[in-house]
C-alpha cells in the first residue's frame, strides 16, 4: 500500500524510508505541507500523513476527501490543527500518534529547574564572562509546590520524575486517572510555585490561564507550558512577567509560533511582537517546540505514523 508523507522533515524521511518496507508500505515522502499545489500526490493513496506544524483547513479536508483520502495520521499527539468534526463530515478520519512520553517529560523538568535557578540571566553573564553571583539566588524544588495541569500520559510521566525532587505536588485534570493529590483549578493556582501545563488544546481549555487565572496565581510564581502555545494567553502572560506578577516562565510552545518557528529567521523579520518582547525578559526561557524531539519519539511517531494508516486500511479490508 501506499501513503503519502506531507511536511516531512529529512530525519523523518530517512526514517520512514528505513522502516516503510518492513511493513509493506510505498512511501511518497514531500518536505512541502499539504496544499492545492501538491495534492496529486495522494492521488491513489487512502492514506496520507501531516506533520503538526501547520493547519490543514476545511477547504484543504474537502479537497482531500474529493482526492480519494480517507485516513490522515498526525505525527503529534494533539490534533488541534485539523477540524476533526468537518473531516469526519467529508469522509475522512483523522488519528494522532503515541510517542515516548519521557521526552516532554525530561524536557519539562529541565525548564522547570533552568526557572528556579534564573539559568538564562546565569548563563548570559557568564557568555559575557561576567562570573558574579547575582542578586537573584535560586530556589530548590524541595521548597516548592509544582501544579500540574493535565494529567494524561506526559502529564503523569512529569510527576513521576518530580517526586524524586521531593516537591509537593498538586494535579488538576477532568479525569483523575493518575496517583495524585487532585484539586480544583482555582486551588491549584493559589497554591502552586510552579505551573506546568500538559492539557490537550481544544474549545474548552483554550486560554486556559487568562488575565483572570493568571491574577489568581501565587505572586512570583512560574509557569512552563510543553503543550500547545494556545493554553496561555500571551496578552496577559507578558504584562505579568514586566510587572513582577509573576516570577518567570519557560516556554516551549507559543500563540503565533507558527511560521517562525522550525524556520531560520536570522535574516528576516519576526512578526510576532509577544515573542519578541517574551525573549528580552530576563526570567523568559524560549524553545520552538522541541520538547519531543528526541531520537527515541522521532522513531516512535514514524513507526506509529505506518502501523495507523496499515490498521485502517486493514479495517476497510474487513468490513
Amino acid at each position: 500500500m501506499g501513503i503519502t508523507i506531507y511536511g516531512c522533515g529529512r530525519d523523518e524521511a530517512v526514517l520512514f524510508r528505513e522502516m516503510a518496507p518492513g511493513f509493506g508500505v510505498l512511501p511518497t515522502i514531500t518536505e512541502a505541507a499539504v496544499s492545492e499545489a501538491n495534492i496529486a500526490l495522494a492521488f491513489g493513496n487512502r492514506c496520507i500523513s501531516v506533520g503538526h506544524q501547520t493547519r490543514v483547513a476545511d477547504p484543504m479536508l474537502l479537497a482531500l476527501g474529493r482526492a480519494g483520502v480517507e485516513y490522515i495520521s498526525t505525527r503529534s499527539i494533539g490534533y488541534d490543527h485539523i477540524n476533526v468534526q468537518y473531516a469526519r463530515s467529508v469522509g475522512v478520519t483523522v488519528g494522532n500518534v503515541a510517542y515516548s512520553p519521557d521526552s516532554v517529560a525530561d524536557y519539562t523538568l529541565m525548564l522547570i529547574l533552568m526557572a528556579v535557578r534564573d539559568a538564562k540571566s546565569v548563563i548570559r553573564r557568564a557568555d559575557a564572562h561576567d562570573y558574579r553571583l547575582s542578586e537573584v539566588r535560586g530556589r530548590e524544588l524541595r521548597d516548592l509546590t509544582v501544579g500540574v495541569i493535565g494529567t494524561g500520559r506526559i502529564g503523569a510521566a512529569v510527576m513521576d520524575r518530580l517526586r524524586g525532587f521531593g516537591c509537593r505536588i498538586l494535579a488538576h485534570d477532568n479525569r483523575a486517572e493518575a496517583a495524585a493529590d487532585y484539586v480544583p483549578l482555582g486551588e491549584l493556582l493559589q497554591r502552586s510555585d510552579i505551573v506546568t501545563l500538559h492539557t490537550p488544546l481544544n474549545a474548552d481549555t483554550h486560554h486556559l490561564l487568562d488575565r483572570d487565572r493568571i491574577a489568581q496565581m501565587k505572586s512570583g510564581a512560574f509557569v512552563i507550558n510543553t503543550g500547545r502555545g494556545a493554553l496561555l494567553d500571551t496578552g496577559a502572560l507578558v504584562p505579568a512577567l514586566e510587572n513582577g506578577r509573576l516570577g518567570g516562565a519557560a516556554l516551549d510552545v507559543l500563540e503565533g509560533e507558527e511560521g517562525i518557528f522550525y524556520a531560520d529567521c536570522r535574516n528576516g523579520p519576526i512578526g510576532n511582537e509577544s515573542l519578541l518582547r517574551l525573549q528580552q525578559l530576563p526570567n523568559v526561557v524560549i524553545s520552538p517546540h522541541t520538547a519531543y524531539y528526541t531520537g527515541r519519539a522521532l522513531r516512535d511517531t514514524v513507526e506509529n505514523t505506518l502501523l495507523n494508516c496499515l490498521n485502517f486500511e486493514g479495517g476497510k479490508r474487513h468490513e
